[in-house]
Protein backbone atom coordinates (compact mmCIF):
# COMPACT_ATOMS: atom_id res chain seq x y z
CA UNK A 1 0.00 0.00 0.00
CA UNK A 2 2.68 2.51 1.00
CA UNK A 3 4.34 1.54 -2.67
CA UNK A 4 1.25 2.58 -4.04
CA UNK A 5 0.73 5.66 -2.42
CA UNK A 6 4.28 6.66 -3.36
CA UNK A 7 2.48 7.17 -6.95
CA UNK A 8 -0.22 8.70 -6.29
CA UNK A 9 -0.87 12.83 -6.09
CA UNK A 10 -4.05 12.51 -3.94
CA UNK A 11 -4.56 17.09 -4.87
CA UNK A 12 -5.01 16.15 -8.30
CA UNK A 13 -8.39 17.15 -9.53
CA UNK A 14 -9.30 13.70 -11.07
CA UNK A 15 -8.08 12.11 -8.06
CA UNK A 16 -10.96 14.06 -5.77
CA UNK A 17 -13.27 14.04 -8.64
CA UNK A 18 -13.11 10.22 -8.56
CA UNK A 19 -13.22 9.72 -4.75
CA UNK A 20 -16.15 12.13 -4.34
CA UNK A 21 -17.73 9.96 -6.92
CA UNK A 22 -17.62 6.82 -5.81
CA UNK A 23 -18.47 8.00 -2.33
CA UNK A 24 -21.58 9.66 -3.40
CA UNK A 25 -23.08 7.34 -5.54
CA UNK A 26 -23.93 4.29 -3.01
CA UNK A 27 -24.71 7.59 -0.41
CA UNK A 28 -27.17 9.27 -2.94
CA UNK A 29 -29.04 6.14 -3.52
CA UNK A 30 -29.45 4.75 -0.35
CA UNK A 31 -30.41 7.82 1.39
CA UNK A 32 -33.31 8.39 -1.74
CA UNK A 33 -34.50 5.34 -1.34
CA UNK A 34 -34.90 5.04 2.39
CA UNK A 35 -36.41 8.65 1.86
CA UNK A 36 -39.16 6.79 -0.31
CA UNK A 37 -39.44 3.86 1.61
CA UNK A 38 -40.91 6.21 4.47
CA UNK A 39 -42.69 8.82 2.37
CA UNK A 40 -43.58 7.44 -0.82
CA UNK A 41 -42.99 10.92 -2.39
CA UNK A 42 -41.09 9.82 -5.49
CA UNK A 43 -44.13 7.38 -5.82
CA UNK A 44 -46.67 10.38 -5.72
CA UNK A 45 -44.75 12.89 -8.17
CA UNK A 46 -44.77 9.93 -10.81
CA UNK A 47 -47.77 8.41 -9.67
CA UNK A 48 -46.62 5.07 -10.01
CA UNK A 49 -43.90 2.98 -8.14
CA UNK A 50 -42.68 1.30 -11.51
CA UNK A 51 -42.04 5.23 -12.98
CA UNK A 52 -40.39 6.34 -10.11
CA UNK A 53 -38.42 3.07 -9.23
CA UNK A 54 -37.27 3.56 -13.08
CA UNK A 55 -36.52 7.53 -12.61
CA UNK A 56 -33.68 6.48 -9.48
CA UNK A 57 -32.76 3.73 -11.74
CA UNK A 58 -31.55 6.03 -14.43
CA UNK A 59 -30.31 8.53 -12.24
CA UNK A 60 -28.13 5.59 -10.40
CA UNK A 61 -27.11 4.61 -13.89
CA UNK A 62 -25.91 8.53 -15.02
CA UNK A 63 -24.08 8.28 -11.85
CA UNK A 64 -22.22 4.88 -12.75
CA UNK A 65 -21.16 6.21 -15.71
CA UNK A 66 -19.78 9.26 -14.43
CA UNK A 67 -18.25 7.62 -11.73
CA UNK A 68 -16.63 5.08 -14.01
CA UNK A 69 -15.76 8.66 -16.27
CA UNK A 70 -14.09 10.15 -13.29
CA UNK A 71 -12.17 6.92 -12.29
CA UNK A 72 -10.75 6.59 -15.77
CA UNK A 73 -9.61 10.31 -15.98
CA UNK A 74 -7.89 9.66 -12.57
CA UNK A 75 -5.56 6.73 -13.28
CA UNK A 76 -4.45 8.61 -16.55
CA UNK A 77 -3.87 11.80 -15.25
CA UNK A 78 -1.06 9.92 -12.64
CA UNK A 79 1.77 7.76 -13.46
CA UNK A 80 2.21 3.85 -14.46
CA UNK A 81 3.63 0.94 -12.53
CA UNK A 82 6.19 -0.33 -14.58
CA UNK A 83 5.99 -3.99 -12.51
CA UNK A 84 2.16 -3.96 -14.35
CA UNK A 85 3.09 -2.44 -17.79
CA UNK A 86 3.50 -6.42 -19.06
CA UNK A 87 1.00 -8.34 -21.53
CA UNK A 88 0.19 -11.14 -18.80
CA UNK A 89 -0.56 -8.51 -16.06
CA UNK A 90 -2.72 -6.93 -19.22
CA UNK A 91 -4.41 -10.14 -19.51
CA UNK A 92 -5.27 -11.02 -15.92
CA UNK A 93 -6.77 -7.65 -15.80
CA UNK A 94 -8.88 -8.52 -19.09
CA UNK A 95 -9.89 -11.55 -17.10
CA UNK A 96 -11.01 -9.99 -14.24
CA UNK A 97 -12.95 -7.74 -16.46
CA UNK A 98 -14.70 -10.46 -17.66
CA UNK A 99 -15.58 -11.84 -14.16
CA UNK A 100 -16.39 -8.88 -13.04
CA UNK A 101 -19.20 -8.27 -16.28
CA UNK A 102 -20.07 -11.60 -15.48
CA UNK A 103 -21.47 -11.06 -12.07
CA UNK A 104 -23.00 -7.61 -12.95
CA UNK A 105 -24.60 -8.71 -16.13
CA UNK A 106 -26.31 -12.11 -14.57
CA UNK A 107 -27.11 -10.40 -11.42
CA UNK A 108 -28.95 -7.99 -13.72
CA UNK A 109 -31.05 -10.52 -15.57
CA UNK A 110 -31.65 -12.59 -12.25
CA UNK A 111 -33.34 -9.51 -10.28
CA UNK A 112 -34.71 -7.64 -13.69
CA UNK A 113 -34.49 -3.43 -13.52
CA UNK A 114 -36.48 -3.11 -10.74
CA UNK A 115 -34.90 -5.83 -8.38
CA UNK A 116 -31.35 -4.19 -9.50
CA UNK A 117 -32.25 -0.39 -9.21
CA UNK A 118 -34.05 -0.73 -4.80
CA UNK A 119 -37.37 -1.54 -6.22
CA UNK A 120 -38.33 -3.40 -2.80
CA UNK A 121 -37.92 0.41 -1.04
CA UNK A 122 -40.43 1.49 -3.46
CA UNK A 123 -42.70 -1.41 -2.62
CA UNK A 124 -42.07 -3.55 -5.66
CA UNK A 125 -41.08 -6.77 -4.05
CA UNK A 126 -39.84 -9.98 -5.91
CA UNK A 127 -41.63 -13.04 -4.88
CA UNK A 128 -38.95 -14.34 -2.56
CA UNK A 129 -34.88 -13.23 -2.59
CA UNK A 130 -33.09 -14.37 -5.35
CA UNK A 131 -31.31 -17.81 -4.95
CA UNK A 132 -30.22 -18.25 -8.62
CA UNK A 133 -26.96 -17.61 -9.60
CA UNK A 134 -24.67 -15.30 -9.17
CA UNK A 135 -26.76 -15.17 -5.73
CA UNK A 136 -25.61 -18.91 -5.42
CA UNK A 137 -21.65 -17.96 -5.64
CA UNK A 138 -21.62 -15.00 -3.45
CA UNK A 139 -23.35 -12.30 -1.58
CA UNK A 140 -24.30 -9.34 -3.61
CA UNK A 141 -22.31 -10.42 -6.75
CA UNK A 142 -23.59 -6.63 -8.37
CA UNK A 143 -21.39 -5.10 -6.26
CA UNK A 144 -18.10 -7.80 -5.97
CA UNK A 145 -18.42 -7.69 -9.72
CA UNK A 146 -18.72 -4.10 -10.04
CA UNK A 147 -15.31 -4.00 -7.96
CA UNK A 148 -13.72 -6.54 -10.27
CA UNK A 149 -14.49 -4.20 -13.57
CA UNK A 150 -12.45 -1.60 -11.49
CA UNK A 151 -9.48 -3.52 -10.51
CA UNK A 152 -8.85 -5.47 -13.71
CA UNK A 153 -9.80 -2.17 -15.83
CA UNK A 154 -6.70 -0.70 -13.21
CA UNK A 155 -4.57 -3.60 -13.75
CA UNK A 156 -5.10 -2.96 -17.85
CA UNK A 157 -3.98 0.72 -17.51
CA UNK A 158 -0.91 -0.42 -14.82
CA UNK A 159 -2.33 1.93 -12.52
CA UNK A 160 -1.14 2.33 -9.08
CA UNK A 161 -4.60 5.40 -9.04
CA UNK A 162 -6.94 3.06 -10.07
CA UNK A 163 -5.67 0.21 -7.57
CA UNK A 164 -6.24 2.16 -4.74
CA UNK A 165 -9.72 3.84 -6.05
CA UNK A 166 -10.56 0.35 -6.54
CA UNK A 167 -9.80 -0.35 -2.86
CA UNK A 168 -12.05 2.67 -1.78
CA UNK A 169 -14.60 1.02 -4.39
CA UNK A 170 -14.86 -1.95 -1.95
CA UNK A 171 -15.20 -0.36 1.30
CA UNK A 172 -17.62 1.96 0.13
CA UNK A 173 -19.66 -0.93 -1.18
CA UNK A 174 -19.00 -2.67 2.03
CA UNK A 175 -20.02 0.27 4.06
CA UNK A 176 -23.80 0.08 1.42
CA UNK A 177 -23.77 -3.82 2.26
CA UNK A 178 -23.81 -3.18 5.81
CA UNK A 179 -26.22 -0.52 5.53
CA UNK A 180 -28.43 -2.31 2.65
CA UNK A 181 -28.58 -6.10 4.26
CA UNK A 182 -30.74 -6.20 7.42
CA UNK A 183 -33.73 -3.82 5.46
CA UNK A 184 -33.72 -6.48 2.88
CA UNK A 185 -34.01 -9.12 4.87
CA UNK A 186 -36.36 -7.06 6.88
CA UNK A 187 -38.99 -6.69 4.38
CA UNK A 188 -38.97 -10.07 2.49
CA UNK A 189 -39.61 -11.33 6.34
CA UNK A 190 -42.13 -9.20 6.51
CA UNK A 191 -43.50 -10.41 3.47
CA UNK A 192 -43.13 -14.09 4.29
CA UNK A 193 -45.33 -13.69 7.66
CA UNK A 194 -47.86 -11.71 6.28
CA UNK A 195 -48.08 -14.20 3.20
CA UNK A 196 -48.69 -17.30 6.08
CA UNK A 197 -51.08 -15.20 8.16
CA UNK A 198 -53.37 -14.89 4.52
CA UNK A 199 -52.37 -18.81 4.09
Amino acid sequence: MTRLLGYVDPSDPCFVAAILTITFNPLFWNVVARWEQRTRKLSKVFRSPYLACYSLGAAILFLNVLRSHCFTQAMLSQPKMESLDNPTAYRVGLALLGIGSTFVLSSFFALGFTGTFLGDYFGILMEARVTTFPFNILDNPMYWGSTANYLGWAIMHASPTGLLLTVVVALIYMVAIQYEEPFTAQIYQQKTSSSRKRS
